[in-house]
């Protein structure tokens, strides 16, 4: 994890405010100053306040918009990066986190998070009949904290009955990403508030007098005034311009962005299985399946891996008619004709790298007192959080009343998820309705 120490000397300037009424401003200076109410946001928070900081979250629109309520919510142990049978890094940096995860949702570790919904204990890895394939699932098992268990014909659901090759299970399991958000927030609500980030003047570092944000209650007009002794920003793709309102304007050039073009699946749950799995193909994942149910109880699926991102050089149209044809070839049981398929683009935020691949883990970047930071996987956000929380100065112990200052504000919702938002259903013989 590297350390960027640039100063780039630049000031905020008052211009934008002189045109407008003068109102009564408190200023209230905390320990830290958190954007961003994702997975990574909410994690963070929690470990902190609980390590005794006086911390605060603002989110501009609702908790996980973007690649956490996006995401497929399994909390990887590092199969899919072993494919190959080489314990790489991406593998090693995830591999603890399916135990300390269980723990948490177990609700015998902190932060307890016993009430998110757990859509399945463990996922299913199956092959395809290439020799490649099978090669891919000895490899999943080199090294790695979770290894697939081999399973029997009989004891396979029934979506993978008909498939050719091996069957295993993992105990990774699958949680909803809506049900952490809403756990996450929980704990800290009083703690957390909803801002209008274009309206909001921004303190940077080297102003003289910290770093911060001044902000205008959205009823009653009252000015309040947040200094913070840490910024950390983890709003994903909103990162980089953050950044540059702190007065770090070469911070874009910190992260990538790494599209995904994911596929959905919908129908009714007599006619779509509950799966959740790998299908393997050689080193690499083919598809990615997780399942939910939509507000009018159908069951969708959430389809992934490499079809998500080959997906990204197609239109939605193709999208979907290339999905059909994928699960049709690894699920030879699945009937396809009573399905609706969809599809929603997910960048993925990240730590940049050299040659832009996946970085191997989470990562942040600090200078002056503001912390940028990537998970990479959800799953990782633990990890990330501790690495932060032990570069952060001593909690100052001081009562600020941010809390009670907070009390009148907006509290932010949970964004809805992909296929609650998604408008463009059809069937591979019809035109998207």
């Amino acid at each position: 994890m590297q350390c960027i120490g640039d100063s780039y000397g630049l000031t905020w300037s008052r211009a934008a405010a002189t045109m407008r009424p003068v109102m009564p401003r408190e200023t209230i200076s905390i320990d830290l100053l958190i954007f961003g109410g994702g997975v990574a946001g909410l994690w963070l928070l929690d470990e902190a306040v609980r390590a005794g900081h006086d911390a605060l979250l603002l989110e501009k629109t609702a908790l996980g918009a973007g690649q956490t309520i996006w995401s497929q919510g399994i909390i990887h142990g590092g199969v899919k990066y072993a494919l190959d049978g080489i314990m790489n890094p991406s593998a090693q940096a995830i591999r603890d986190m399916p135990a300390l995860w269980r723990a948490c949702l177990a609700g015998e570790l902190e932060p307890r998070l016993a009430g998110v919904r757990v859509r399945s204990h463990h996922c299913y890895l199956w092959q395809t009949a290439s020799l490649a394939s099978r090669m891919g699932m000895m490899g999943a098992r080199i090294g790695l904290r979770v290894a697939p268990i081999v399973l029997n014909r009989d004891e396979r659901p029934s979506v993978l009955r008909d498939c050719p090759g091996v069957v295993a299970r993992l105990d990774e399991q699958v949680i909803d990403p809506a049900s952490l958000l809403a756990e996450l927030a929980a704990r800290q609500a009083d703690r957390i508030a909803l801002y209008d980030a274009d309206a909001a003047e921004f303190v940077p570092s080297g102003s003289g007098s910290g770093r911060g944000i001044r902000l205008r209650h959205p009823e009653s007009g009252t000015s309040l005034e947040l200094m913070a002794t840490t910024v950390v920003l983890a709003a994903g793709g909103g990162n980089p311009s953050l950044a540059e309102r702190f007065g770090l304007p070469h911070a874009s050039g910190e992260m990538q962005i790494r599209p995904l073009h994911m596929a959905l699946v919908r129908g009714k749950p007599d006619r779509l299985p509950e799966l959740y799995g790998h299908c393997v193909d050689g080193g690499r994942t083919r598809v990615t399946i997780t399942s939910a149910m939509d507000r009018f109880s159908r069951r969708v699926w959430q389809v992934g891996g490499e079809i998500a991102e080959r997906g990204v050089k197609m239109s939605s149209e193709a999208l979907r008619a290339f999905c059909a044809a994928e699960l049709e070839a690894v699920l030879p049981g699945l009937d396809i004709s009573k399905l609706e398929f969809g599809a929603y683009v997910a960048p993925r935020a990240e730590r940049a790298t050299r040659d832009g691949k996946r970085p191997e883990g989470c990562s942040f970047i600090a200078s002056h007192g503001v912390i940028r930071a990537w998970p990479t996987k959800l799953a990782l956000a633990p990890r990330l959080a501790t690495d932060i929380l032990a570069s952060l100065p001593s909690p100052s112990g001081r009562a600020s009343g941010v809390v009670e200052a907070m009390s009148s504000w907006p509290r932010p919702a949970v964004a809805e998820p992909p296929w609650e938002t998604e408008s463009n259903w059809a069937d591979v013989r019809s035109s998207p309705r």
